[in-house]
């Protein structure tokens, strides 16, 4: 199974909500959601990187949600359809913004090489998470746990003032959740 098929049958498994189709199909077929890079040369910055590290972050998060003291300490608990909806679309901003280029490095022996890669060029300048809340909202309507995990998903890692943060931690728990799965995907598993 690719990646792609991955992500739908997680998605339309998961998620039931009104216009769920409708950004199913935006991403399909009217984005480069399944062929752009999650960065453009630090983590999968290679083409489905994107789709890859969503369906990254939906498996740690749901690991990190399935722990016991999550679930009875913290008392945690979370839909399907929350779990897949802040997983698979805290990145939507991505979408369109990742152009392919080139670059120049030096081998290994000192060389010049030009070698494939990609720049960021944003025509919806909207921030990060506020932007993937934002398109997300133009076909499904998202609960304000579900907006505050997917706007503050890059944690004390993102441009946000801190104490934004911390106090959308502090009330929202599950953007916390959202956010270490995030970074677990991002620093653990993708950055080989």
């Amino acid at each position: 199974m690719t990646k792609k098929e991955e992500f739908i049958e997680i998605y339309r498994r998961d998620i039931k909500r009104e216009g769920s189709e409708a950004l199913l199909d935006y991403l399909e077929n009217h984005s480069d959601f399944f062929t752009a890079p999650a960065s453009t040369r630090y983590h999968l910055s290679y083409e489905g990187g994107l789709v890859c590290h969503s369906l990254n972050v939906y498996h740690c998060l749901k690991a990190y949600l399935d722990r016991s003291r999550v679930r009875e300490e913290y008392g945690l608990k979370v839909s399907a359809e929350t779990a897949a909806i802040i997983a698979l679309l805290h990145d939507v901003c991505k979408i369109n913004c990742y152009k392919k280029s080139f670059r120049n490095v030096k081998d290994e022996n000192g060389k010049w090489q030009r070698v494939p890669s990609y720049d960021y060029a944003d025509e919806l300048p909207y921030g990060h998470g506020e932007k993937s809340v934002y398109i997300i909202s133009g076909f499904i309507k998202l609960s304000r746990e579900e907006a505050f995990a997917i706007r503050y998903h890059m944690g004390f890692a993102g441009t946000e003032d801190t104490r934004s943060v911390g106090e959308s931690f502090r009330r929202f728990p599950l953007a916390f959740a959202l956010s270490t799965a995030d970074m677990e995907a991002t620093y653990f598993l993708e950055n080989k």
